[in-house]
């Protein structure tokens, strides 16, 4: 029995058309890189318990991650902490949102017609394949498609700071995968920054003055 608990209206709402999700994970974090996963759902093959990533405990969604590798097209776009710096982390957002599109199309040769995306803003401009890129404030509350894109680039991106807590133990990133945690800060003042942490974020930055 399917177990959802967001379902495909959104995209139903799309008839006879390509719909994918589009979501983020990493943007609060002070330290690594900004991860973004694009996702087609096929309404006849996905994984059940799929909801907002932030709603699932880790074991869970690393349950479903694992069959969503299975049965979900999706591509990834990967932004590290050097480019956030460079070009704020707004920016680096959409750039990965853009990468993870291109990743999609490049990986599976599909062109999306409607892209549905977590947020407020429109991360790029249409193509001429794509007829609409709609921004859903709680979008992986709503769409099965972003609430997938959610679960995909929140399992990569933990993936990402488990081998980054390999390279610098000292700071603990396999507790709070970067997130300005107490620990955190405290770690980041004992041992100082590390070529992972975000130099333009306030905890980071404040050291570096």
């Amino acid at each position: 029995m399917n177990i959802n608990m967001i379902s495909f209206e959104i995209e139903n709402s799309f008839k006879n058309t390509l719909v994918v999700g589009i979501d983020e994970a990493g943007r609060g974090p002070i330290a690594g890189p900004v991860v973004a996963a694009c996702a087609l759902v096929d309404q006849n093959k996905y994984p059940d318990g799929i909801n907002d990533s932030k709603k699932i405990s880790p074991k869970k969604r690393k349950e479903i991650y694992s069959r969503i590798k299975e049965e979900v097209k999706f591509g990834i776009g990967i932004v590290e902490e050097l480019i956030i710096d460079e070009i704020n982390i707004l920016q680096a957002t959409k750039l990965a949102m853009k990468k993870a599109y291109e990743d999609l199309v490049q990986k599976y040769k599909i062109y999306p017609e409607i892209i549905l995306v977590d947020g407020n803003f429109v991360p790029f401009e249409n193509c001429d394949e794509i007829e609409k890129i709609l921004p859903i404030i709680k979008g992986d509350q709503k769409s099965i498609s972003i609430a997938t894109a959610s679960i995909i680039a929140k399992e990569i991106r933990d993936e990402i700071m488990l081998q980054n807590h390999q390279r610098f133990p000292q700071y603990g990133f396999e507790k709070h995968m970067g997130y300005p945690t107490k620990f955190h800060i405290e770690q980041l003042k004992k041992f100082g920054v590390s070529k992972i942490h975000r130099q333009t974020f306030a905890p980071v930055k404040l050291l570096l003055n």
